[in-house]
């Protein structure tokens, strides 16, 4: 009796604990399940919001330039800006008021519709911010969100190509009997205020005086024509064929000067009065500034790279020395441009990854260059320039007065100085030398190195031997 007690006894608690089991794992189950489910409602929801976020910025960058649109999303807000250097341009329909009043509105809009659409692609072209429209007016600007040196040029091709377009349609209209429309354009160079303006509807705008006067050029134009004011003249002459109308009497202005654009200067124009290459050389010569001052504003803000010798100092040297090489070679203005941007760039890429730059150099010159309106081909030439030097490979004259603008300072008073500047910077990113392998480290370098142009080796200022003792003398 007792034993069998004992075994419904242990049958019961076995039950019970198998009961136990079954229930402790399916509230694991339940439990794993309901985890699952709101991992996949957190991913969903994850998802939504990043589509969401991408479609405002989509949205944003379709009304604001690129740079504010970030601003905005990061910040909330976005800061004014004022802007010396840009250009404005103003264009309107000659007779437009008439006109809307004896077409149909749909064909009116659909016609206006056509017209910014082509002047849209335009001024992305020619890297310009377009400001908005005005009914029958449309505004843009060169040189904002991103300063740049040729806008003044750059808007007065928009322009060009805005007339030429309209000129095309008033040729078909005319055959076919119809009324055409006309437009009249100004240009105006000068300083502005830029920023967004607005709390729901945010639209991207500019203020000042420079805004002024251009819309006055424009109101002060004649149809079919370019009106451009002498202070953009002044930027633009060696370009363009212009004619002087004098000084024009401008409301709240007084009396300006004023010019008509005609086109491009005949050398500088092809066949068909578009640029040829020695006009995008002559700009390319203008974007080199450009250039060069982005890259130094990169070198001057990267304080925590421990940049003691590889700094803007050191790239101010070797576009100085790559200049005078250059022209003392007669290096041809196309090779010149390469030259220079390869200068400029050369040393980028210790910003990123000191002991192995090369790679971010490269990646710098297609990222720079293309912001900056250069084409894939300097952008190619410039890599393999760079590459080049990186590797002694000296195959070209421009290799070789890369090379020496870069050893320049070997051969300069002030190589100690710069040598130390040198030690304390690899230094810094880790490689140790005592001062033994440092000088027979220096020294070697100096009796191996070799100047390769002769202008290089006439412009040296101290000799190898006298280098080598003044190491040994500061040791």
């Amino acid at each position: 009796m007792l034993l069998k007690i004992i075994i419904v006894s242990t049958g019961l608690i076995l039950i019970f604990l198998l009961v136990i089991r079954v229930l402790y794992h399916q509230m694991n189950y339940l439990f794993a399940e309901k985890q699952f489910r709101l991992r996949q409602i957190i991913y969903e929801r994850s998802e939504e919001l990043i589509l969401e976020k991408e479609k405002t910025e989509t949205i944003l960058s379709g009304y604001l330039p690129k740079t504010t649109a970030d601003e905005l999303m990061s910040k909330g807000k976005a800061t004014k800006t004022k802007y010396n250097f840009v250009t404005v341009l103003f264009s309107d329909i000659q007779g437009f008021t008439k006109i809307a009043e004896e077409m149909n509105p749909e064909v009116l809009i659909d016609e206006l519709d056509k017209f910014f659409f082509t002047f849209d692609s335009v001024v992305e072209k020619f890297r310009i911010e377009k400001i908005k429209t005005i009914g029958d007016a449309y505004m843009c600007a060169g040189g904002i969100p991103e300063k740049n040196r040729t806008n003044p040029v750059e808007v007065i091709l928009a322009a060009l190509e805005m007339r030429a377009y309209m000129d095309n349609l008033k040729r078909s209209t005319e055959l076919e009997g119809m009324k055409y429309w006309d437009i009249r354009i100004g240009i105006h160079t000068g300083t502005v205020v830029a920023g967004v303006v607005g709390q729901k509807k945010l639209s991207y705008d500019i203020w000042g005086d420079t805004v002024n006067t251009a819309s006055r050029m424009e109101s002060s134009g004649e149809a079919g024509k370019i009106n451009i004011s002498g202070t953009t003249y002044e930027f633009v002459k060696e370009f363009f064929s212009c004619d002087y109308r004098g000084k024009m009497p401008v409301k709240y202005k007084g009396e300006l000067e004023m010019y008509f654009v005609n086109g491009i200067l005949p050398e500088l124009s092809d066949e068909n009065g578009n640029p040829n290459s020695r006009f995008i050389v002559k700009m390319q010569m203008l974007r080199l500034e450009d250039v060069e001052e982005k890259v130094l504003q990169m070198f001057e803000t990267a304080t925590a790279s421990n940049l003691h010798f590889t700094n803007a100092a050191l790239i101010r040297d070797i576009c100085s020395q790559a200049d005078l090489l250059a022209r003392a070679e007669k290096l041809p203005d196309e090779d010149y441009v390469n030259l220079k941007l390869a200068a400029i760039i050369l040393l980028t890429g210790y910003i990123d990854n000191y002991f192995n730059p090369v790679e971010g150099s490269v990646r710098y010159a297609d990222e720079i260059l293309s912001a900056h309106g250069f084409s894939q081909g300097n952008a190619e030439v410039v890599k393999k320039l760079v590459r080049n030097s990186f590797s002694d490979n000296t195959e070209t004259i421009q290799d070789k007065v890369l090379h020496d603008s870069r050893y320049d300072y070997l051969g300069r008073v002030d190589y100690p100085l710069l040598t130390s500047k040198l030690r304390k910077e690899i230094s810094d990113h880790g490689k140790i030398y005592n001062d033994d392998e440092w000088t027979e480290k220096q020294t070697r370098f100096l009796y191996d190195h070799n100047f390769l142009t002769d202008t290089a080796r006439i412009l040296r200022n101290v000799k190898v031997e006298d280098q080598v003792v003044t190491l040994y003398a500061e040791k």
